[in-house]
């Protein structure tokens, strides 16, 4: 069975050089075949409405692939965003990645 990768982001996910990177490595992943994804987001301290954008298009990417992405150990304030942006219906949102981890095996 095909385990998870969880991705530890720190700091901002903002518009620009954030977003790049995180495009990158979602494509790297993708491409190695990786199809569980679980972005922990308990070191970032800021994400601004770009960030979030690159969020939903990382998901659709790995959807497109069969892939799934899942986010973990969200900061209040990540949360109260992706809930008021109604994002938090589109991502599977886990309190740690170790229970996010869980879930895809629960899944199959």
């Amino acid at each position: 069975m095909d385990s998870a990768v969880v991705a530890t982001l720190k700091g901002t996910i903002v518009g620009g050089g954030d977003t790049e990177v995180l495009m990158k490595q979602v494509k790297e992943l993708l491409d190695a075949g990786e199809t569980k994804i679980v972005f922990d987001l308990g070191q970032v301290n800021y994400i601004d409405s770009t960030g979030i954008g690159t969020l939903f298009r990382a998901a659709a990417a790995a959807t497109k692939k069969g892939a799934s992405i899942k986010l973990a150990n969200l900061t209040k304030r990540i949360h109260d965003t992706l809930q008021i942006t109604r994002l938090s219906e589109v991502f599977d949102i886990l309190d740690d990645p170790e229970k996010a981890v869980a879930s895809f095996a629960a899944e199959s």
